[in-house]
Protein backbone atom coordinates (compact mmCIF):
# COMPACT_ATOMS: atom_id res chain seq x y z
CA UNK A 1 0.00 0.00 0.00
CA UNK A 2 1.18 3.29 -0.76
CA UNK A 3 1.10 5.25 2.26
CA UNK A 4 1.79 9.01 3.91
CA UNK A 5 2.35 9.36 7.17
CA UNK A 6 0.93 5.65 7.51
CA UNK A 7 -2.39 6.40 5.80
CA UNK A 8 -2.91 5.42 2.05
CA UNK A 9 -2.21 7.80 -0.54
CA UNK A 10 -5.50 9.67 -1.57
CA UNK A 11 -6.12 10.04 -5.24
CA UNK A 12 -9.39 11.54 -6.37
CA UNK A 13 -10.25 11.10 -9.71
CA UNK A 14 -12.72 14.19 -11.60
CA UNK A 15 -13.68 12.43 -15.00
CA UNK A 16 -17.42 12.54 -16.52
CA UNK A 17 -16.68 8.81 -18.57
CA UNK A 18 -17.64 5.91 -16.40
CA UNK A 19 -15.07 3.73 -18.26
CA UNK A 20 -12.18 6.05 -17.75
CA UNK A 21 -13.70 6.28 -14.06
CA UNK A 22 -13.85 2.33 -13.90
CA UNK A 23 -10.41 1.64 -15.15
CA UNK A 24 -8.55 4.59 -13.37
CA UNK A 25 -9.96 3.30 -10.21
CA UNK A 26 -8.88 -0.26 -11.26
CA UNK A 27 -5.44 1.02 -11.93
CA UNK A 28 -4.74 2.76 -8.89
CA UNK A 29 -5.88 0.65 -6.35
CA UNK A 30 -3.67 -2.00 -7.98
CA UNK A 31 -0.76 0.33 -6.85
CA UNK A 32 -1.95 0.29 -3.58
CA UNK A 33 -3.74 3.70 -3.91
CA UNK A 34 -6.77 4.97 -2.15
CA UNK A 35 -9.12 6.78 -4.75
CA UNK A 36 -12.58 8.90 -4.76
CA UNK A 37 -14.37 9.78 -7.70
CA UNK A 38 -16.50 12.52 -9.31
CA UNK A 39 -17.95 12.69 -12.00
CA UNK A 40 -18.47 16.46 -12.68
CA UNK A 41 -16.09 19.75 -11.38
CA UNK A 42 -18.53 20.58 -8.57
CA UNK A 43 -18.43 17.03 -6.66
CA UNK A 44 -15.03 16.95 -7.27
CA UNK A 45 -14.10 20.30 -5.60
CA UNK A 46 -16.73 19.61 -2.78
CA UNK A 47 -14.83 15.94 -2.56
CA UNK A 48 -11.18 17.77 -2.31
CA UNK A 49 -12.98 20.06 0.07
CA UNK A 50 -14.51 17.70 2.46
CA UNK A 51 -12.41 14.52 2.06
CA UNK A 52 -9.45 15.73 0.86
CA UNK A 53 -7.15 14.39 -1.61
CA UNK A 54 -3.04 14.25 -2.14
CA UNK A 55 -3.85 14.44 -5.97
CA UNK A 56 -5.97 15.06 -8.41
CA UNK A 57 -6.63 13.55 -12.14
CA UNK A 58 -8.57 16.16 -13.92
CA UNK A 59 -10.64 15.63 -16.94
CA UNK A 60 -10.87 18.84 -18.64
CA UNK A 61 -13.65 18.04 -20.83
CA UNK A 62 -16.32 18.11 -18.18
CA UNK A 63 -20.24 18.25 -17.91
CA UNK A 64 -20.95 21.40 -16.00
CA UNK A 65 -17.57 23.10 -15.48
CA UNK A 66 -14.56 23.69 -17.29
CA UNK A 67 -11.80 22.14 -16.52
CA UNK A 68 -9.59 25.31 -16.71
CA UNK A 69 -12.39 26.84 -14.24
CA UNK A 70 -11.83 24.27 -11.69
CA UNK A 71 -8.38 24.42 -11.81
CA UNK A 72 -8.31 28.03 -11.05
CA UNK A 73 -10.92 26.90 -8.28
CA UNK A 74 -9.31 24.75 -6.50
CA UNK A 75 -6.18 26.86 -6.63
CA UNK A 76 -7.40 29.44 -4.53
CA UNK A 77 -7.36 27.24 -1.61
CA UNK A 78 -5.25 24.19 -2.07
CA UNK A 79 -1.89 23.07 -3.25
CA UNK A 80 -2.84 19.68 -4.12
CA UNK A 81 -0.66 18.38 -7.47
CA UNK A 82 -2.95 17.79 -10.64
CA UNK A 83 -2.44 15.63 -13.50
CA UNK A 84 -4.78 17.08 -16.10
CA UNK A 85 -6.37 14.19 -18.51
CA UNK A 86 -7.54 15.40 -21.74
CA UNK A 87 -8.04 14.35 -25.49
CA UNK A 88 -6.72 17.82 -26.21
CA UNK A 89 -3.25 17.73 -27.82
CA UNK A 90 -2.27 20.79 -29.20
CA UNK A 91 0.31 22.76 -27.38
CA UNK A 92 -2.05 25.81 -26.85
CA UNK A 93 -4.25 23.75 -24.69
CA UNK A 94 -1.32 22.19 -23.18
CA UNK A 95 -0.43 25.86 -22.19
CA UNK A 96 -3.65 26.92 -20.67
CA UNK A 97 -3.73 24.19 -18.49
CA UNK A 98 -0.48 24.77 -16.67
CA UNK A 99 -0.73 28.30 -16.78
CA UNK A 100 -4.09 27.60 -15.02
CA UNK A 101 -2.76 25.70 -12.20
CA UNK A 102 -1.83 21.86 -13.40
CA UNK A 103 1.73 20.10 -12.63
CA UNK A 104 1.37 17.57 -15.44
CA UNK A 105 -0.44 16.78 -18.71
CA UNK A 106 -1.62 13.40 -20.15
CA UNK A 107 -3.38 13.06 -23.57
CA UNK A 108 -6.04 10.19 -24.35
CA UNK A 109 -5.27 7.26 -25.05
CA UNK A 110 -2.76 6.79 -22.34
CA UNK A 111 -0.82 3.82 -21.03
CA UNK A 112 -1.00 2.70 -17.60
CA UNK A 113 3.08 2.50 -16.93
CA UNK A 114 3.65 6.24 -18.28
CA UNK A 115 0.21 7.61 -16.13
CA UNK A 116 1.68 5.90 -13.32
CA UNK A 117 5.10 6.91 -13.58
CA UNK A 118 3.62 10.64 -13.59
CA UNK A 119 1.84 10.31 -10.36
CA UNK A 120 4.61 8.85 -8.52
CA UNK A 121 6.89 11.81 -9.63
CA UNK A 122 4.30 14.38 -9.08
CA UNK A 123 3.54 12.75 -5.38
CA UNK A 124 7.64 12.65 -5.07
CA UNK A 125 8.26 16.17 -5.58
CA UNK A 126 5.09 17.62 -3.55
CA UNK A 127 5.99 18.84 -0.48
CA UNK A 128 3.99 17.20 2.32
CA UNK A 129 1.53 15.90 0.47
CA UNK A 130 -0.45 14.71 3.25
CA UNK A 131 -0.96 18.40 4.06
CA UNK A 132 -0.80 19.83 0.62
CA UNK A 133 -4.83 20.90 0.65
CA UNK A 134 -4.97 23.85 2.69
CA UNK A 135 -8.18 24.03 5.30
CA UNK A 136 -10.83 25.55 3.00
CA UNK A 137 -13.33 26.94 5.57
CA UNK A 138 -12.14 29.76 7.79
CA UNK A 139 -14.64 30.07 10.79
CA UNK A 140 -14.39 32.16 13.57
CA UNK A 141 -17.69 32.33 14.86
CA UNK A 142 -18.24 35.34 13.58
CA UNK A 143 -17.04 35.49 9.84
CA UNK A 144 -16.97 32.23 7.93
CA UNK A 145 -15.43 32.44 4.19
CA UNK A 146 -15.58 28.82 2.13
CA UNK A 147 -12.72 28.75 -0.40
CA UNK A 148 -14.20 25.96 -1.73
CA UNK A 149 -17.70 27.61 -2.63
CA UNK A 150 -16.40 30.85 -2.82
CA UNK A 151 -18.65 32.13 0.11
CA UNK A 152 -18.60 34.57 2.83
CA UNK A 153 -20.75 35.08 5.81
CA UNK A 154 -21.29 37.48 8.64
CA UNK A 155 -22.70 36.18 11.73
CA UNK A 156 -24.72 33.46 10.11
CA UNK A 157 -25.65 36.27 7.27
CA UNK A 158 -24.45 35.51 3.36
CA UNK A 159 -22.02 38.37 2.43
CA UNK A 160 -22.49 40.20 -1.23
CA UNK A 161 -19.39 40.28 -2.11
CA UNK A 162 -17.69 41.23 -5.71
CA UNK A 163 -15.81 39.53 -7.57
CA UNK A 164 -12.26 41.64 -6.62
CA UNK A 165 -13.72 42.25 -3.02
CA UNK A 166 -13.75 38.44 -2.70
CA UNK A 167 -10.06 38.00 -4.37
CA UNK A 168 -8.64 40.17 -1.75
CA UNK A 169 -10.35 38.76 0.92
CA UNK A 170 -9.52 35.63 -0.20
CA UNK A 171 -6.07 35.86 -1.27
CA UNK A 172 -5.19 37.88 2.44
CA UNK A 173 -6.58 34.98 3.94
CA UNK A 174 -4.20 32.18 1.77
CA UNK A 175 -1.69 34.20 3.28
CA UNK A 176 -3.41 34.34 6.61
CA UNK A 177 -0.85 35.97 9.30
CA UNK A 178 1.54 37.24 6.89
CA UNK A 179 2.15 40.71 5.28
CA UNK A 180 1.19 40.53 1.57
CA UNK A 181 2.52 43.57 0.13
CA UNK A 182 0.64 46.23 -2.04
CA UNK A 183 2.29 45.49 -5.34
CA UNK A 184 1.69 41.29 -4.82
CA UNK A 185 -1.53 42.83 -4.08
CA UNK A 186 -2.25 44.47 -7.00
CA UNK A 187 -0.60 42.42 -9.36
CA UNK A 188 -3.01 39.17 -7.76
CA UNK A 189 -6.54 41.22 -7.88
CA UNK A 190 -5.57 43.69 -10.64
CA UNK A 191 -2.87 42.05 -12.91
CA UNK A 192 0.22 43.16 -13.72
CA UNK A 193 0.00 46.28 -15.38
CA UNK A 194 -1.48 47.50 -12.24
CA UNK A 195 1.20 47.45 -9.85
CA UNK A 196 1.36 51.12 -9.11
CA UNK A 197 -2.42 52.08 -8.59
CA UNK A 198 -2.32 51.89 -4.89
CA UNK A 199 -5.83 53.85 -5.20
CA UNK A 200 -6.89 50.98 -6.24
CA UNK A 201 -6.01 48.99 -3.59
CA UNK A 202 -7.09 51.61 -1.03
CA UNK A 203 -10.73 51.85 -2.47
CA UNK A 204 -11.65 48.65 -2.64
CA UNK A 205 -9.94 47.56 1.18
CA UNK A 206 -12.33 50.50 2.53
CA UNK A 207 -15.82 48.50 0.32
CA UNK A 208 -14.24 45.29 1.72
CA UNK A 209 -13.88 47.02 5.36
CA UNK A 210 -17.36 48.40 5.45
CA UNK A 211 -18.88 45.27 4.04
CA UNK A 212 -17.06 43.40 7.22
CA UNK A 213 -17.78 46.09 9.80
CA UNK A 214 -14.44 45.92 10.43
CA UNK A 215 -12.84 49.28 11.74
CA UNK A 216 -10.06 50.49 9.96
CA UNK A 217 -9.08 52.42 13.49
CA UNK A 218 -8.99 48.91 15.63
CA UNK A 219 -9.31 46.45 12.92
CA UNK A 220 -10.62 42.96 13.67
CA UNK A 221 -9.42 41.10 10.57
CA UNK A 222 -7.45 43.31 8.63
CA UNK A 223 -4.51 44.70 9.65
CA UNK A 224 -2.49 47.54 7.51
CA UNK A 225 0.81 47.41 7.41
CA UNK A 226 1.82 50.96 7.10
CA UNK A 227 3.90 51.50 3.70
CA UNK A 228 4.00 47.55 3.21
CA UNK A 229 0.64 45.91 2.40
CA UNK A 230 -2.22 44.09 4.18
CA UNK A 231 -2.24 40.84 6.68
CA UNK A 232 -4.89 38.80 7.51
CA UNK A 233 -5.58 38.61 11.57
CA UNK A 234 -7.58 35.18 12.36
CA UNK A 235 -9.50 35.18 15.41
CA UNK A 236 -9.52 32.09 17.85
CA UNK A 237 -12.82 31.11 18.43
Amino acid sequence: MNTVTGQAIRVLVIDDEPQIRKFLDISLRAQGYSVLMAEDGRSGLDALATRGADLVILDLGLPDMDGHDVLRALREWSKVPVLVLSVRADEGGKVRALDAGANDYVTKPFGVPELMARVRALLRDAVAPATAAEPPVYDDGRLRIDLARREVALDGQALALTRKEYALLALLLRHADRVVTQPQLLREVWGPTHAEDTHYLRILLAKLRHKLGDDPASPRWIVTEPGVGLRFRPQRS
